[in-house]
């Protein structure tokens, strides 16, 4: 997808083949569909966006919606729908027309396959193909249960000289986890942190967000308390990717807030799976943890994967001028407890 080749994916009732249109260009849509009959797939979410999507299909963001092919959307008009950043250059799109999805499986899952390539989910999309993926292939690409330790090692850091870190992959996937273990086991539950990757934050300092703060403070209660695990999760975005989130930034410096600028990319609020979190304490061999986290979701999805909650720890730190409005978004819209 990331290179610009079509992809073929079965589904239950059929086989859809997509060109993703980030990565298309109008000589690669003509030799993929010379007819100019493909129709265009989009997610609820960005569908709703363009007033093309009812109001079942928008309570789904992630889920598939397809405009049908006319005349007038060709490479051009099918960029300016996919991608938000052309919203005020051409705000009257259309008109289009939203019709049934075929083999809506498969076409679910290659808007999941666009978040995991880190593109925007958006496809010229044509029925049939040949040497098609499974959606079970999709399905392992992403199943927690095959993460494994690939190494473990001994890692000194500022704030605590004997701590350990352990390294999680699975045989497919580019980016590996890690947690970091500081202390060592004393008989009482951890206090964890999940902290999925920010790169603007942990590494830039960015004001937007609270990630870097978070990490630091999340370290030195480690240390503090004398046992504790901080998982780091790659997980960029909410688990968009890093090009995702940062066209994410430029939809907020518009006037969107961090819920509505994901949604207005075609993505679900939160893409991110908290199960490879719990797989990691499964591998650490702790089952009963005290979470550091604001956020009731990730306290539900480790006890659904069989880790306890024995204590959820608050984690609010003060807010700037910069991400008042980020933290505001995250405790009204998206349940924070802060």
């Amino acid at each position: 997808m990331r290179r610009g080749w079509p992809v073929a994916i079965a589904g239950a009732n059929g086989v859809l083949t997509l060109l993703a249109i980030e990565s298309a260009d109008p000589v690669r849509l003509a030799s993929f569909d010379a007819e100019a009959g493909a129709g265009v797939l989009l997610s609820a979410g960005r569908a709703a966006t363009l007033k093309l999507a009812n109001q079942r299909e928008a309570a789904v963001p992630d889920a598939p919606v397809l405009v049908a092919r006319a005349p007038w959307l060709d490479f051009a008009a099918a960029t300016a729908l996919a991608d938000p950043q052309f919203d005020l250059a051409t705000p009257m799109k259309g008109p289009f027309r939203a019709i049934a999805v075929p083999v809506a499986d498969a076409a679910a899952a290659a808007l999941r396959l666009a978040r995991i390539a880190g593109i925007l989910p958006a496809f010229f999309l044509i029925e049939g193909g040949a040497n098609a993926l499974s959606i079970a292939d999709v399905d392992a690409h992403e199943d927690a249960g095959r993460l494994g330790i690939a190494t473990r090692a001994r890692l000194p850091i500022a704030h605590a000289e004997d701590a350990e870190i352990v390294a999680f992959r699975t045989p497919e996937a580019a980016g590996e986890h890690v947690a970091l273990l500081i202390g060592a086991p004393d008989g009482r539950p951890p206090l964890v942190r999940l902290h999925s990757e920010c790169l603007t934050g942990d590494v830039l300092g960015s004001l937007k967000c609270d990630c870097g703060p978070q990490l630091d403070a999340a370290l030195a209660a480690m240390v503090a308390d004398g046992w504790g695990i901080l998982l780091y999760l790659r997980q960029e975005g909410r688990g968009i990717g890093l090009v995702n989130k940062l066209r994410a930034y430029a939809l907020q410096d518009q006037g969107f807030d961090t819920v509505d600028a994901n949604t207005r990319l075609g993505f679900a609020v939160d893409a991110r799976d908290f199960g490879v979190a719990a797989r990691m304490l499964t591998l650490l061999k702790q089952d009963r943890i005290r979470l550091l986290t604001n956020n009731p979701a990730k306290v539900a999805a480790l006890e659904a994967a069989g880790v306890e909650v024995v204590e959820r720890v608050p984690h609010a730190l003060p807010a700037n001028a910069h991400n008042a409005r980020y933290l505001a978004t995250k405790r009204d819209r998206t349940g924070h407890q802060l």
